[in-house]
């Protein structure tokens, strides 16, 4: 149990850090935020839990494959935000990657990568 509240408190201080950062310096703030650094820290505690090279592989590998699908949101967001509001465009935007990842899972599946 205290594997786990030291993961917590250690994750949770890299997200806080984060949007202070963002709070001073956009750029800077987005920057950070942009580095894959929930997947490095998630490879890092697979690693450190024996979880094995074939898991951490895969877990890179589909992060890839997820992470595509969700950058048309970070364009939408900024535009959509100045019509509706905050959380009509956080709604707004997950419906939107939400249907573009359905389209993209069935679109690779011809190729045999299988996401859902």
């Amino acid at each position: 149990m205290t594997i786990i509240l030291i993961k917590f408190l250690m994750t949770s201080a890299i997200i806080v850090l984060i949007s202070e950062i963002a709070k001073y310096s956009d750029k800077l703030g987005a920057l950070i935020a942009s580095l894959p650094l929930v997947t490095f820290i998630t490879l890092i505690w697979l690693f450190y839990e024996d979880q094995g090279n074939e898991k951490i592989a895969n877990h890179a590998y589909y992060t890839f494959w997820y992470v595509l699908p969700t950058l048309p949101m970070f364009l939408f967001f900024p535009w959509i935000i100045k019509y509706f509001g905050f959380w009509p465009s956080m709604l707004l935007s997950v419906l939107l990657t939400v249907s573009i990842f359905i389209l993209y899972a069935l679109f690779l599946k011809r190729f045999n990568i299988h996401l859902i």
